[in-house]
């Protein structure tokens, strides 16, 4: 069994690289379990998958100057981007695959925190489509 360390970890948004600002990132999918149960079921329930879904979770350290994060995201509010994410930096591969889709930017916190506390930003944006799974 491989086991792993995440140390270098790739996410983009729309393009940009925004592997320097994230200290966490999180790719979930999902199905929904539609319920087909009848009679003839014998008293057992019985699923079928429904639509999928998925979302991108992002933890990123925020940094407001120009051309950094805060710029590149406010404009990016309400749109339906492309996203890819890697465990690793490296080029995509068999033992590197890469995730890609698209995503709404559906909220913004430019200002999160306490005092004392590193400014951080907390986001999840739903995917929009097929998230594929390519190696190559």
């Amino acid at each position: 069994m491989a086991k792993m360390v995440l140390l270098a970890a790739f996410v983009s948004l729309a393009g940009n690289d925004l592997s320097s600002y994230a200290r966490k990132s999180e790719l979930t999918t999902e199905v929904e379990d539609k319920d087909v149960t009848t009679y003839a079921s014998l008293g057992w329930k019985e699923v079928i998958g429904g639509l999928k879904s998925g979302e991108l979770g992002l933890e990123l350290l925020q940094d407001p100057a120009a051309t950094k994060l805060d710029s590149i995201m406010w404009p990016l509010l309400g749109q339906v981007v492309p996203f890819v994410a890697r465990l690793d930096a490296a080029p995509k591969s068999a033992s590197n695959p890469e995730w890609a889709g698209n995503v709404l930017i559906n909220g913004w916190n430019p200002i999160e925190g306490s005092v004392g506390d590193e400014a951080s930003v907390s986001v999840s944006y739903p995917t929009s489509g097929a998230v594929t799974r390519t190696v190559a």
